[in-house]
């Protein structure tokens, strides 16, 4: 329906700032000259649009414009529910429980067919007590302190300013600024000790779209192998990848990106032993061949 379009087309502009009718058009799939005629709409119902021209051009909606009615429908609560639902699975938050029970003060419903279950990230205690104490610091801006074991187990003193949390890979993760460095950190709750909140303020202001960490391509690993018929939905089910190829008996070849320095796809690709070989990268294949050689001498002992 048109009045749904020109809500989210200004909901659009206000999280989006200044865009072009064609990125418009695309974003709402029909031609920029319907977004011309519904953008004159918005203006003759009272929304300050404003119109830039040159190769910055493009139409945003006044600063001092704030859109304080409902714009939501009912199914899209209902989705924002859905969300937060899985949300409270992860975590116990008490303001993320409070942000829930508001909203679902507003949907009646529960129409959506889809729910979200992170159970799993709130299985440790320990980790719980971590991330409200984090939740904490973040929000009075103090730095804390930890020790941390690294990837090669490597024990150090770390002192940051908690950006944010954020859960992926199966585990959660501190984003946080290490003044030591001059850099923003990724760190793994699992592998963080004797956690401290001090009275310490931040050093600086901190952007979290500016910080979000970038998954960096020197951390991410590509990884190609060639699997047997037999481990073929194994390999769907644990390494989140794609068949890129397969073969009349069955065999297949399988792409797949990961952590470089986790060991839970490593562990899952010796779990499969003579069923699957490493095509790509070099160094995998040698690190697979190193520590097969070590198991057995280790056995052979």
């Amino acid at each position: 329906m048109k009045i749904d379009r020109l809500i989210s087309i200004v909901v659009y502009l206000l999280n989006h700032g200044r865009t072009s009718a064609q990125k418009l058009a695309e974003e709402f799939e029909v031609s920029s000259r319907t977004i011309m005629r519904d953008l004159e709409s918005l203006n003759q119902a009272g929304i300050p649009i404003q119109s830039f021209y040159g190769v910055e051009g493009g139409y945003q909606i006044m600063d001092s414009f704030v859109l304080e009615k409902q714009v939501a429908t009912s199914h899209e609560y209902d989705w924002i529910v859905t969300a937060l639902e899985g949300m409270a699975s992860a975590y116990a938050s008490k303001s993320l429980k409070q942000a829930l029970e508001k909203v679902q003060s507003i949907s009646h419903t529960s129409d959506t067919a889809v729910s979200v279950d992170l159970g799993v990230a709130s299985e440790d205690d320990k980790i719980n007590e971590q991330l409200m104490l984090l939740e904490d610091a973040i929000e009075e801006k103090c730095v804390v302190r930890f020790s941390y074991t690294n990837s090669h187990d490597e024990v150090k003193d770390i002192q940051a300013e908690p950006v944010c949390l954020q859960y992926k890979w199966y585990n959660w993760y501190l984003i946080g600024y290490y003044e030591k460095y001059q850099d923003y950190c990724m760190f793994k709750l699992v592998r963080m000790d004797n956690l401290q909140v001090t009275e310490i303020k931040f050093t600086k202001s901190h952007n979290f779209s500016d910080v979000k960490l970038k998954d960096s391509n020197n951390d991410i690993v590509h990884v190609k192998l060639y699997g047997k018929a037999v481990i073929k939905s194994k390999c769907r089910e644990y390494l989140n990848g794609r068949i890129t190829q397969e073969f009349e008996n069955g065999d297949f070849e399988f792409s797949f990106s990961a952590p470089k320095h986790e060991t839970f796809w490593y562990g899952v690709i010796l779990s499969f032993g003579n069923k699957a070989r490493i095509i790509e990268p070099q160094k995998i294949k040698e690190r697979i061949i190193k520590t097969c050689k070590e198991i057995q001498m280790e056995y052979g002992e």
